[in-house]
This record gives structure tokens, sequence and C-alpha cells, in this order.
């Protein structure tokens, strides 16, 4: 029984190990918010939460759970075109919901971003609160094979 616990911590903690020397890399997001849009350690990009943001970078886009999600989906996209990626290089997302009852339309369009049967793993929970309001933040990690290791900003 212990085994079966530390394995996956093994792999957990010998993945950074696996990046060499290499330092991590961060990649700006552009505004005086105190975060990075990507942090790439080894193969893995972390990036960071996202919202259904207008073109300003101030307000929410309108219309409710649909076009935010949209939108977030779009600037995740817009993240991993930096590095040379797409959707296909997502593994794993975090999906915060204002309201719960919200998820199955999130799903609606969350689920056209991806080929069918190949859908990153995920976490989805309800949260009381997000910036600006919105009613859905999604963060992600993806998978940046070796040569594609330099975002262009």
């Amino acid at each position: 029984m212990t085994i079966k616990f530390l394995a996956p911590l093994a792999l957990l903690f010998a993945a950074p190990a696996q990046a060499g020397d290499k330092p991590p890399e961060f990649l700006g997001n552009g505004s005086a918010f105190p975060l990075s849009e990507a942090v790439q350690v080894g193969n893995i990009i972390y990036l960071s939460g996202q919202l259904g943001i207008d073109e300003s970078g101030r307000a929410l886009v309108a219309g409710g759970i649909e076009p935010e999600t949209k939108r977030t989906m779009d600037r995740i996209g817009t993240t991993l075109a930096k590095y040379g990626l797409d959707h296909d290089a997502l593994f794993k997302c975090t999906v915060m919901l204002l309201d719960i009852g919200d998820f199955a339309a999130f799903n609606a369009v969350y689920k056209s971003y991806f080929k069918p049967g190949r859908y990153p793993s995920r976490s989805a929970f309800q949260t009381a609160g997000l910036v600006l309001d919105a009613r859905v933040e999604v963060e992600c990690w993806a998978w940046n094979p070796k040569g594609k290791e330099e975002p262009t900003e």
C-alpha cells in the first residue's frame, strides 16, 4: 500500500529534475498584475488562470457563461500559440465556476476546443467569487515538446 502511494510522489518530485539545470522560463503578462501569463519548467507549461475578458483587458465579454467560456478558451489558445502550440497540448485544466449550475453550459463550449477522446484531465468547482465577477476562470498545464521552448511575446 505504501509503494502505491509513494510511486506517484516519486514521479512528481522527479519531474523538475528532468528539466536539467535550466531554470523556469517566465512569460510576462503585459499588465500590471503580479503574475506570469505562463511559466515553463522542463517540458511542462503552467498557464495562469484566464478569464473571459474583452480586448481592453478591463471588462468581461457580455452575454454570460457561454461567451465568457469561449473567450477564456480563446485566450488560453493565444498563450499556447506563443509557444507554437494549440489546445491539443493541454493535459490538465482546473475550472472555477461562480455557479456550478453553469457546468453543462460551460462544457458545451469547452469540449469544442478538443478532439473527441482527447480531453485534458480536469477538476471543476464552484467558488465564492472571481476577479471582475467573472462566471468562469480556467488554468491549465500543457506539454511542450523539446525544440519549442522559447515563447514569442
